[in-house]
């Protein structure tokens, strides 16, 4: 499964966290898309609710991509944000 929680950190205040884990733990929020489980601790849930996640190949800024209605804004480098 992959875990995305929110840490503070970065430029703005806030970053992602993303890791690979076995399974959900108590009281984590688990979301499934296209046979992909996400699972998210209650905490970052009320910073990434309603966000998309997104996988981008490129030879510049490829990688996970986070697409998040609750940021009012983010850093240049696009890295962190603040809600």
């Amino acid at each position: 499964m992959l875990r995305v929680a929110v840490v503070g950190g970065g430029c703005s205040g806030l970053q992602y966290k993303m890791d690979l884990q076995d399974g959900p733990a108590n009281r984590d929020i688990v979301v499934e898309s296209a046979g992909i489980r996400v699972v998210v601790d209650p905490k970052s849930a009320l910073y990434v609710t309603g966000s998309e996640l997104d996988y981008v190949e490129a030879l510049q800024g490829g990688g996970f991509k986070v697409r998040n209605p609750n940021a009012t804004s983010s850093c240049s480098c696009g890295e962190s944000f603040s809600a």
